[in-house]
């Protein structure tokens, strides 16, 4: 019977199409940590807004971090990619000075990297808390970034334009929205509606004539408790991109696309867990997320196909969130599929699990039927 049961998995598994694990959630991370620069917490004073990016070209992720005080901290990785470590920080430049957004509120810069133009050097793009959104064009270069003063990026039909404006607290989500190999925004607000402004220029040369709203049955998303701020890749590995949302009350609530990959429309969403429990940083920390790989292979690459999420909120300090392998995820790349079942099969019979690679599945140092059925069980999760 014990060398019969993997050949029935396995027939099972070839008639069964393969799905990534826990389709129906959005993320399976771990408790929270907080990340630390020179032995400490890493705390910006108030209202941090955090990314993990190649600031510097050296092939390991920093963290660019938006703080309440209208500036840009650049903490520089002087780690390895498995092992990200910080120390201190600067400032990111306009214009020879301190970069800087006038704070109101909760908010003062809420900044993502990108690619603007063509010129091949990273740029700042920052949402304000008034509502508009301004991009800093790198006139340094790629791999020591310093900005213009900046420019206000409008919104109209040619003669027409005014400046973007989403009323107060811009939380800017930069996403090719409708597939069209342009990028586009999904800008979050102080509303807890998400504007989505298509680019009907080119990749390199946006263009924004109109503004639509993110839709949720039939009409424009609200995330609860307001202070909408987005993120938007596919999360549940359907193909098709789905919205993150951070809000008023410090929750992340997932967003899963019931339309498709050219046109998202949603319906409902469930608050994403970490270790067990739904994320809810206490005393109104208006959650602002950013999703990350935040360790990589040593080639500059991922250590595993599982999200990261870092989270800024009130108290200044950047929240991680680290993605975990779902039970039966062998290989860590994401799903419970054929590939998980082949090294299993490899570890059959194994009793030596000082080397059973990670099929030991409910540590019982056997690899035996027991992992076999706890193996089916997460395979069917994922059916589901």
């Amino acid at each position: 019977m014990k060398h019969i049961t993997p050949v029935i998995l396995v027939l099972f598994m070839l008639m069964t199409p393969s799905r990534g694990f826990g389709d129906d959630s959005s993320l399976n991370l771990g408790p929270e940590e907080l990340v630390q620069a020179g032995g400490a917490d890493i705390d910006v004073g108030i209202y941090s807004v955090p990314s993990f990016v190649d600031w510097n070209n050296d092939y390991l992720k920093d963290l660019v971090i938006g703080t309440g005080g209208g500036n840009v901290r650049v903490y520089l990785n002087v780690g390895t990619e498995s092992d990200p470590q910080f120390s201190s920080y600067f400032y990111a430049q306009s214009g020879g000075s301190n970069l800087y957004c006038t704070p109101s509120g909760c908010m003062g810069c809420f900044p993502r990297v990108v690619y603007w133009d063509a010129d091949a050097r990273k740029d700042l793009l920052v949402g304000q808390s008034d509502g508009t959104v301004k991009i800093f064009l790198n006139v340094g270069t790629d791999e020591d970034p310093s900005f213009d003063a900046g420019t206000l990026l409008q919104v109209g039909e040619p003669g027409s334009e005014t400046n973007i404006d989403v009323g107060s607290r811009a939380t800017i989500s930069i996403v090719d929205w409708n597939s069209d190999d342009r990028k586009d925004l999904a800008v979050g607000a102080l509303d807890g509606q998400i504007r989505i402004f298509l680019n009907e220029g080119t990749d390199t040369k946006p263009v924004f004539y109109n503004q639509v709203f993110a839709q949720e049955d039939g009409g424009s998303l609200t995330v609860p408790s307001l202070r909408s701020s987005p993120i938007v890749l596919d999360i549940d590995g359907d193909g098709n991109k789905d919205l993150l949302a951070g809000n008023t009350n410090g929750q992340l609530l997932f967003y899963a696309n019931v339309g498709n990959d050219s046109d998202p429309n949603f319906s409902g969403y469930t608050a994403v867990e970490a270790d067990g429990v739904p994320i809810d940083l206490p005393s109104a920390p208006r959650s602002r997320p950013s999703v990350c790989y935040w360790t990589g292979d040593g080639y500059f690459g991922p250590i595993d196909g599982y999200l990261d999420v870092l989270i800024g909120a009130s108290d200044g300090k950047v929240h991680l969130y680290r993605g975990t392998s779902a039970v039966g995820d062998i290989n860590a790349d994401g799903n419970v599929d054929f590939v998980d079942f082949s090294l299993f099969a490899g570890y059959w019979a194994q009793t030596d699990c000082g080397q059973c690679g990670g099929a030991d599945l409910n540590d019982d140092t056997n690899v035996d039927f027991n992992d076999v059925q706890q193996f089916v069980e997460n395979w069917l999760i994922g059916l589901q």
